[in-house]
């Protein structure tokens, strides 16, 4: 019994030993928190306890008491969506899954109890994998790789996750603000419409002429509409990102308009080759590598045989003499490799090692790539932003001021001072359409250089819509 006893600490203390590599989900958080500050403001946080919960609705009721700012809303999508709960959630099972990796089986004790005539043998057995045994340093190494991976993940699915709400709130804000002006340009042209109409009547107009200013006033009409659709269907978007129930819904503010573009644009130095080895899926790949090749010489072996260690005590009664014997020894289980040498898995090992190289190889590559395709984005959207800001906007107020002393004067009539009005609206929205792809663009960049290129997708055609309007 002794000997068992000894081999059972053993066991139990190679448990413990397994258990000193485990990571905490705090401790993930804490790490998101502090490496990417940018985007969870330090708010990111678990909530497990009815406390922290409370603490969350009261957070999220303080914010949707102002109009939401952009800094707001990722606070309040960190702090009331459940999609980032669930996404915290599954980030914590997949450490544990990790951490699961680099600890070993349990013992198993077996117990018999076998009666033959006057006999009654009682046998016992404490077996342990002792490949597990011999393997557990290189086993840790492999969890710990998988735990620092599950931390990266983390990281990125957060960093994409406030990336959308960003995208969102300038979505929302963009499209409120284009619904005002619509409205403008819709009275205008009904008030021109209507205009038109009498004209015709007391026969100052023609049909042709009356006809024209109906037609706009009917396509002022259709944009109105859809301007409203857009208005409706981004505060939505920008809700379900928030996590907002209905209640709160209702209680969402926005501001009246996108913030001011910044004074100078991002440096082109943002996008050198040193950003490349800080993005998540590079950093994602590298681990993803490192663990195939740790993977590879443990299964190489567990492929071509299995040893198991028993330890066997066995107590032998003999009623008619009134004796018992004490038996023991140990037994010792291989896995032959009679049928299967292992060569399929071995196979396998190897794609899977190859696969994670040539995915690194190829990750590598595309960062630079998508980053310089980021940036351009960005510094394009800036430039028509600028553009907009500098030139056209100002040029329009001033055309407008001049029209109205014409009209003063009576050089020209109020169908070319409502024309001009129309004019001036449209450059304003076209002018919120660049600035919405310059922050588009901005948020797209930030996340680019994290690591999560796909938040950069649309920049291609966002980018060709403000250029698009500005030749416009």
């Amino acid at each position: 019994m002794k000997q068992i006893a000894r081999y059972t600490a053993l066991a139990t203390a190679c448990l413990v030993l397994a258990g000193c590599a485990s990571v905490g989900m705090d401790e993930a958080i804490n790490d998101t928190n502090s490496q990417r500050k940018s985007f969870t403001q330090g708010k990111l946080e678990l909530s497990r306890t009815a406390e922290q919960q409370e603490a969350r609705r009261k957070l999220s009721s303080e914010l949707l008491a102002e109009p939401l700012r952009m800094d707001d809303a990722v606070q309040l999508a960190l702090a009331n969506s459940p999609a980032v709960q669930a996404l915290l959630a599954q980030s914590w099972a997949d450490l544990a899954q990790a951490r699961q990796t680099g600890r070993i089986a349990n013992p198993i004790f077996s117990f018999e109890r076998i009666r033959a005539g006057d006999e009654l043998e009682l046998g016992r057995l404490l077996s342990f994998g002792l490949l597990d045994l011999l393997t557990l340093p290189q086993r840790q190494a492999i969890s710990r790789g998988q735990v620092a991976q599950a931390k990266v993940q983390l990281s990125a699915n957060v960093v994409e996750q406030v990336t959308q709400v960003r995208q969102a709130w300038v979505r929302a804000v963009a499209a409120q603000q284009n619904l005002h002006y619509a409205n403008q340009v819709n009275r205008t042209a009904q008030a021109s419409a209507e205009l038109a109409r009498r004209m015709q009547q007391v026969g100052n107009f023609t049909r042709l002429q009356r006809a024209r200013q109906q037609s706009f006033y009917a396509d002022a009409s259709a944009q109105l509409a859809l301007a409203q659709h857009a208005a409706t269907a981004t505060r939505e978007e920008l809700v379900r990102q928030l996590g907002l129930s209905d209640s709160q819904a209702t209680q969402l503010k926005l501001p009246e308009r996108l913030p001011d573009l910044p004074k100078e644009a991002r440096p082109a130095a943002v996008v050198n080759t040193s950003a490349t080895e800080q993005r998540l899926d590079v950093q994602l790949a590298r681990n993803q590598l490192d663990i195939a090749g740790k993977s590879q010489g443990l299964n190489l072996l567990t492929s071509l045989v299995d040893v198991e260690l028993g330890i066997r005590r066995d107590t032998v009664f003999d009623n008619s003499k009134g004796t018992s014997t004490a038996r023991k020894g140990f037994e010792l289980d291989i896995r032959l490799p009679l049928f299967d040498w292992g060569n399929v898995q071995r196979d396998a090992m190897n794609a899977q090692s190859l696969a994670a190289a040539n995915r690194y190889d190829n990750t590598v590559r595309n960062a630079s790539s998508q980053l310089r395709e980021s940036y351009s984005a960005y510094r394009t959207a800036y430039d028509v932003a600028a553009l907009y800001r500098d030139e056209i906007v100002p040029l329009r107020k001033t055309m407008a001021e001049e029209n109205m002393l014409r009209y003063n004067g009576m050089f020209i009539g109020v169908f070319e001072l409502l024309a001009d009005t129309r004019d001036q609206i449209s450059s304003v929205m076209a002018a919120i359409n660049a600035s919405q792809q310059f922050w588009l663009a901005d948020a797209a960049l930030a996340a680019s250089l994290t690591g999560r290129p796909a938040a950069t997708a649309a920049l291609s055609s966002s980018a060709g819509s403000a250029a698009a309007a500005a030749a416009h």
